[in-house]
């Protein structure tokens, strides 16, 4: 009995919209990434320290979206929700900063290039080198 109580209590609930935030949150870096791929911008004309914490949040997102297909159990859900939610709320202000730490000629190319860019991603893209997963397949 005290065994079921204690797994009880360590029961976590994962929000239904999470999964749905991390492919978003995915498929606006890699919008970003793409146009900033494109636009005539030098190393550094770009924020590079925020330019690698943008990746770093990139990668904390694919590894939560691959720690969502994991077997239940198998990971600390608890505390990978955690650091997930927070590594969500990072992305705006962070996102924010960089774009105006961009030089000014850019901020309207890079706003209306990456709606497009957006608009095109399909939403497997999401998917991208997250392990187990395969892009093509969806």
């Amino acid at each position: 009995m005290r065994h079921a109580l204690a797994m009880a209590r360590q029961a976590v609930e994962v929000p239904a919209d999470v999964r749905a935030r991390l492919e978003a949150a995915r498929l606006d870096l890699l919008a970003l990434f793409r146009v900033l791929d494109r636009m005539d911008l030098t190393p550094p004309e770009i924020p590079q320290r925020l330019m690698r914490q943008l990746f770093e949040l990139d990668a904390d997102y694919a590894e939560a979206l691959w720690a969502l297909d994991q077997a239940p159990g198998a990971l600390d859900l608890k505390t990978m929700l955690r650091d997930t939610l927070a590594a969500l709320e990072q992305l705006p202000e962070l996102s924010a900063r960089f774009r105006k730490n961009l030089p000014r000629r850019a901020h309207t190319v890079l706003a209306q290039l990456e709606v497009t860019v957006r608009q095109g991603l399909l939403p497997a893209e999401a998917y991208n080198m997250v392990p187990g997963r395969d892009p093509q397949i969806g």
